[in-house]
């Protein structure tokens, strides 16, 4: 059992760090055994009867195992630092959803408060009568047990919890004097179908929502995280042992209650502490225990609920002054802003409004936390090897079964508070979120990708499942982000694309300036809204590097299958590119080379050329890279034209009913168009009369042998400038001319 030691803090005073006993299974186990188990248990039985009451139990308690058992496993495997489960959450699932359920769990916490103050109100009103008639005096003695807790839970969490340990013997005793008074009281057969002879009472799930928060009590402990000596240790152990103590407990008093001969059932289904008429001395031992333990589960959440706060608000989550701490280490102005939540909340009315609140949103938390663990053993990161193993299964089980019972409790109210952790989701999405960390969602895109990947890898790829899989080699792209632009085009969301940054230099050397120049990269795409990954590479020689390059792009079935470069602006550099295209088609990729006017992209998105020269050459490729650009939201008003030409009025009919027939078979929206060549006039004469509208040409692209790159050069320039975009394609896939 780990002792309880104390930390120094840096202006020299201490803070009290406490080990298993005192500072998880004591705030649990009384939590537990608390509110509910007093004022609410006989209720249960008088109407359920032993047999629904038990089976109430076993689900909550269920439910509470299992979920204790995820949140142990994730204990286990991290440091788990100030806000119990929103800490293990955020770290596991990341910071947006963390958020989204932290909020909630601040909340939830913070509404114990209340629901216990609530109870401890009612438990008064034996010596007070006019709290049983008078509701706004119930609201008023509420608030100020609040005003009290709030004072003391703010100045010394020690204090708060050295206080637990006689409110555990004052409890021990109560159960104990219930045990004796029934066995000295007589025996009676107990009742074992529901009665329902409250009149407020609906359904078994009515019931069951106002007693589970009897179960949650097990979370106490983990809200103490942050001032724990070995969070590691002492809340799996605290919060399993409290976990089994309140299942057996819970287990027994409802056989005792329901057997018991002091109390007619018709007494046992009212609200109040109905124990005393059946436990040894009465009211003398129940009392005393039953107020500490109401205490304590207030105390509890007066401690947790801040620390969540506190936690959020050093994730930037909530206000920073909220993350404050008093010179003990305390979260005074989380504290207090506590205290002011629950206070407000008394205007909800009684014990049984706040109990189905605390419910639903406790609910929530278990699903969170079971997901939570069941991805992690499901992804299996290296880096998840709890000490406590929880199975997948059981984990995703206590979520299903907590959706479950959150939709039969109230199903309005499970899609409101589903729907609320959801906006909160968005919203912590939408920000700009500065903290990051490895989480469970890394490792299950992963687990995915590689599922995935060895699926594909038993399906040979054929024309039909072609994809644009572009490595883009873009230079300067603040420069010329237009060209990544159009190569998101062209990729449309349905393959995957790369942009490369090339530096000449030693492989391996001045990796500050390789950071440097991907952050660069990853600014510029994501300031103009553009999807694709960035990699900046180091080669010793530009030629033979793009080329080690392209051969080492992609993984698996998902290889670069597409390069793309931009225009160049000097003669020389072009001459370089067709040297590279030329092993670049040896590897069987295609290639595209686009040369935009002006270089962020065409303004005016209106026409599109395609100069057809047949499906065998580039045709198929080029065609398709139209119909894809076409397919994007600022293209969708564009026309495709398929464009020929030919020497005499012959070829022009056969040409038409070709390229009508290609039109109809791949079923891609376009106009087609036979021009005859004047004799007085060249084709690329021609094509740029034809074309000197159009904002983007697609023209094949063939590769010159070597020695010839320059001669070909001068004639891509004579082709090229005539028009206001142009893009080369050379189809140099496995399937060219089947791709359409």
């Amino acid at each position: 059992m780990a002792r309880d030691t104390t930390v120094q803090l840096a202006a020299g005073t201490e803070v009290r760090k406490f080990g298993m006993f005192l500072g998880v299974f004591t705030p649990s186990v009384l939590t537990i055994l608390g509110a509910i188990m007093y004022l609410r248990f006989g209720w249960v039985v008088g109407n359920l009867g032993v047999g629904m009451a038990v089976l109430t139990v076993c689900i909550a308690s269920g439910i509470t195992a299992i979920t204790a058992l995820s949140a142990s496993a994730i204990a286990t495997n991290m440091r788990v630092g100030v806000g119990g489960e929103y800490f293990m959450i955020s770290r596991s699932l990341g910071l947006e959803l963390g958020g989204a359920i932290g909020i909630p769990l601040f909340l939830c916490r913070t509404l114990s408060i209340t629901l216990y103050s609530f109870a401890l109100t009612e438990s008064l009103a034996v010596f007070i009568p006019a709290l049983q008639n008078t509701p706004w005096l119930s609201q008023v003695v509420a608030a100020a047990i609040i005003v009290v807790i709030t004072l003391i839970a703010g100045r010394s969490a020690s204090a708060s919890l050295k206080l637990q340990l006689p409110i555990m013997v004052a409890v021990g005793l109560s159960l104990l004097a219930l045990v004796i008074g029934v066995a000295q009281g007589g025996l009676r057969a107990p009742e074992w179908t529901p009665t329902y002879r409250t009149a407020e009472i609906k359904s078994f799930w009515w019931v069951f929502a106002v007693f589970f928060p009897a179960v949650t009590g097990f979370t106490a402990g983990i809200g103490m995280s942050g001032d724990l000596k070995d969070p590691r240790k002492s809340i799996p152990r605290g919060t399993m042992m409290a976990v089994g103590v309140g299942w057996l407990v819970y287990l027994i008093i409802p056989i005792l209650l329901s057997v018991t001969a002091t109390i007619e059932p018709s007494e046992l289904a009212q609200v109040g502490p109905t124990w005393t008429k059946a436990a040894l001395f009465g009211s003398v031992l129940v009392y005393p225990g039953m107020w500490g333990a109401i205490l304590s589960s207030a105390f509890g959440s007066a401690l947790g609920g801040p620390r969540v706060l506190q936690a959020l608000a050093s994730d930037g989550l909530a206000p920073r002054f909220l993350a404050r701490v008093s010179k003990t280490g305390e979260p005074t102005v989380a504290t207090w802003v506590t205290g002011m939540i629950a206070l407000a909340a008394v205007s909800l009315g009684g014990l049984n409004a706040v109990a189905k609140w605390v419910t639903i949103f406790f609910l929530t938390l278990y699903v969170t936390i079971n997901l939570s663990a069941a991805l992690e053993r499901l992804v299996r990161d290296p880096s998840y090897r709890p000490t406590i193993k929880a199975p997948w299964a059981l984990s995703l089980l206590g979520s299903v079964a907590a959706i479950a019972v959150m939709f039969l409790i109230k199903w309005y109210v499970c899609l409101a508070a589903i729907g609320l952790e959801l906006v909160l989701w968005l919203y912590l999405r939408h920000r700009t979120l500065q903290r990051r960390w490895g989480d469970v969602r890394a490792g299950f895109w992963v687990a995915l990708a590689r599922f995935a990947l060895l699926q594909l890898k038993g399906h040979a790829l054929d024309a039909r499942n072609w994809r644009p899989h572009i490595l883009l080699f873009a230079g300067n792209v603040t420069k010329r982000i237009g060209l990544v632009r159009m190569a998101g085009w062209f990729n449309q969301n349905r393959g995957v694309l790369t942009v490369c940054d090339v530096m000449i230099g030693e492989p391996g050397q001045d990796s500050e300036r390789v950071n440097r120049r991907r952050e660069t990269l990853d600014a510029a795409l994501s300031a103009h809204g553009l999807v694709g990954f960035s990699e900046v590479d180091v080669v010793r020689e530009f030629e033979s590097g793009v080329v080690d390059i392209t051969q080492a792009n992609g993984i698996a079935g998902l290889q670069s299958n597409t390069v793309m470069f931009g225009w160049p602006r000097k003669h020389e550099r072009l001459e370089s590119d067709l040297r590279i295209m030329r092993s670049i088609t040896q590897l069987r990729k295609s290639v595209i080379l686009a040369k935009l006017d002006p270089p962020a992209g065409p303004s005016r998105r209106r026409g599109i050329d395609v100069w057809w020269r047949g499906k065998q050459n580039n045709g198929d490729l080029m065609l398709l890279l139209a119909h894809l650009l076409l397919m994007n939201p600022e293209w969708r008003r564009a026309t495709i034209r398929i464009r020929s030409i030919v020497v005499n009025e012959a070829e022009k009919v056969a040409m038409v009913e070709s390229l009508t027939h290609l039109v109809a078979e791949t079923r891609i929206g376009a106009e087609t168009d036979a021009i005859i060549k004047p004799a007085h006039k060249t084709a690329v004469e021609v094509m740029h009369e034809c074309s000197r509208d159009a904002d983007v040409v697609f023209l094949g692209l063939r590769i010159p042998g070597p020695g010839k790159e320059a001669a070909y050069a001068d004639q891509l320039y004579e082709l090229v400038n005539g028009f206001k975009s142009a893009i080369l394609v050379r189809n140099g896939s496995p399937f060219a001319g089947d791709l359409i």
